[in-house]
């Protein structure tokens, strides 16, 4: 039996470069796709390839890793490459990257990995869609499949130590409202961990949200402390609101806290960031 690592890491983008480059690390042989591979910039021991031509790759994977979200006409991944998904003899397992959105509103109540989901934003709805046919893809194939619904993803280049330097970030402040995120960092911790400790078939869910939930403004205030500057003055969130964008104003009218404590126990692991405090320090001291 072949017993080498091959992952096939469908967009390498902001997560999938992480998640590409923590495989290398440990191991996998790793290929990464790319619309322009020419120009595209794959971390250290990773290859980039052309998304249209991928085929090949996929068939020759054990481990495929899919971030690319979906569009209107439904996952992009299975649409260009569903013969080759179906037609590789040594795939073993999927990891797909959900987002912790097709739970709904929750009105703040926690939500564990067990939970039904119930998306009410159509991004979100089309997310959940995306899984059901992965779940039946990977199915079909007879590939252990991880779901993977992340929370609001961060880390360097992309946190409130770049909003705050900007001048672009606020303090909006709506009591009793939190948000679950999570680092860059831990998304591909996460993500290797279970390609490596996938069960033998089956379809697992796994939170990507880190120990604590948090307001807004708290992640802005403890960026601006890092950078010894005066965190920007508190908004209530009725006067903010005017000035948000659809985008926005969608996150904010869901409410929810996830748990993620049967993901970590399944997954063997503790957080390399586990709160925004954590994670901030780190980009900071990385220079970000």
């Amino acid at each position: 039996m072949d017993d080498a690592l091959r992952m096939v890491v469908a967009g390498l983008g902001y997560s999938g470069a992480a998640i590409a480059a923590e495989a290398a690390s440990r191991g996998f042989a790793v290929r990464g796709t790319a619309r322009d591979p020419a120009g595209a910039r794959p971390p250290p021991g990773v290859r980039a390839i052309g998304f249209d031509t991928a085929g090949e790759a996929i068939r020759d994977a054990t481990h495929l890793v899919v971030t690319a979200p979906p569009g209107e006409a439904g996952d992009p991944v299975l649409a260009a490459h569903a013969e080759a998904i179906a037609a590789a003899p040594a795939l073993r397992w999927i990891g797909y990257l959900s987002t912790t959105g097709v739970y709904g509103d929750r009105g703040g109540a926690v939500v564990t990995e067990a939970d039904a989901p119930s998306p009410g934003q159509p991004r979100s709805i089309r997310r959940l869609a995306a899984e059901q046919a992965w779940r039946e893809a990977a199915a079909a194939r007879g590939a252990a499949l991880d779901l993977f619904r992340t929370g609001g993803i961060y880390g360097p280049g992309r946190s409130a130590l770049d909003e705050v330097r900007a001048g672009t970030a606020r303090c909006v402040i709506r009591p009793g409202h939190a948000f679950s995120r999570i680092h860059r960092d831990d998304i591909a911790l996460a993500v290797v961990a279970a390609a490596l400790r996938h069960a033998a078939g089956g379809t697992r869910v796994l939170h990507l949200v880190d120990d604590e939930a948090a307001p807004s403004a708290d992640v802005v205030a403890e960026a601006a402390r890092l950078l010894g500057v005066p965190p920007p003055p508190e908004i209530p969130f009725e006067t903010a609101r005017a000035g948000m964008s659809a985008m926005a104003l969608s996150f904010w009218s869901e409410h929810r806290v996830v748990a993620n404590a049967v993901t970590r126990t399944a997954l063997g692991l503790g957080w390399r960031h586990p709160t925004y405090r954590e994670g901030l320090r780190a980009i900071l001291a990385a220079g970000g």
